[in-house]
């Protein structure tokens, strides 16, 4: 399996010249020919995958982890190159809001609905062979709540994120995992991960959602991640202290990644 970061906050090496950051998060999965695009960013996506040669025309299937903007702005333009299915949960189209700002996803499903095959599910889906879409997670374990609110029916609620999904991909060395902005939690992402690919998860990409934890508790997570992580490359929303944190606490397994960068797994 290759993932190819697309869209990220930061840009972390020089070539090839041109990559661009954002606040923002995708990544493109290839696994056995196969090419799966997890979100979409805001803006920088199409131009970073082409500047890496990720094979974005070829994507077949979209999977979108929220409805947050800086998750899904670019799904209108990358679904104008390619034909593929979107997968998210119903929750996605909500209008959600930080302080009267809308941050919720900025395109209507009439709109989507006329470019894609929309997939709505709350369950685990498993789109290939051994990776799952893995729709609502369970929250057993503390998570931090973004304060902010959506309009369900018209009544203005608190945003619970309850779309927040990650992707699971089973292979011979352990699940690899990769999250989004992971609201629900990591450790909660990570049982759930497990309970759904029947496997120990070894492999964590993407963002952890540090950035709004006490250190405390990050540090608490740090030690859980160590008994049971081989690897962990973060990037977007866990934040300079959360990265410190992990390196300090897992060594040589954490990894810090940015837009342009390639991964292999086998």
């Amino acid at each position: 399996m290759r993932l190819y970061i697309l869209s990220d906050n930061r840009v972390i090496q020089p070539r090839p010249k041109g990559l661009l950051a954002e606040w923002g998060f995708s990544c493109l999965l290839e696994i056995n020919n196969e090419y799966i695009l997890f979100d979409t960013g805001q803006k920088t996506a199409i131009n970073n995958a082409i500047l890496i040669k990720a094979p974005i025309y070829e994507v077949n299937s979209v999977v979108l982890s929220h409805g947050h903007y800086d998750h899904t702005t670019g799904l209108r333009d990358i679904l104008s190159i390619i034909n593929a299915d979107v997968y998210m949960h119903p929750d996605a189209w909500l209008p959600r809001y930080v302080k009267g700002e809308q941050i919720g996803l900025p395109w209507k499903k009439e709109e989507v609905e006329s470019m894609a095959k929309i997939v709505e599910h709350t369950e685990p889906v498993e789109i290939l062979k051994n990776m799952w879409a893995l729709g609502e997670i369970p929250r057993e374990h503390n998570y931090v709540k973004l304060e902010s609110y959506v309009l369900r029916d018209g009544e203005k609620l608190e945003d619970e994120i309850l779309d927040d999904q990650s992707l699971a991909v089973k292979t011979s060395e352990g699940v690899v995992l990769i999250l989004g902005c992971c609201h629900a939690g990591i450790r909660n992402t990570i049982e759930y991960a497990e309970e759904v690919a029947g496997d120990e998860v070894r492999y964590v990409v993407g963002g952890t959602h540090f950035i709004g934890m006490k250190e405390d508790s990050i540090r608490a997570e740090c030690n859980w991640l160590n008994s049971k992580l081989d690897y962990i490359a973060t990037c977007h929303c866990t934040g300079r202290k959360g990265e410190s944190l992990l390196n300090f606490a897992l060594k040589e397994k954490f990894h810090e990644i940015g837009a342009g960068v390639i991964l292999n797994f086998e």
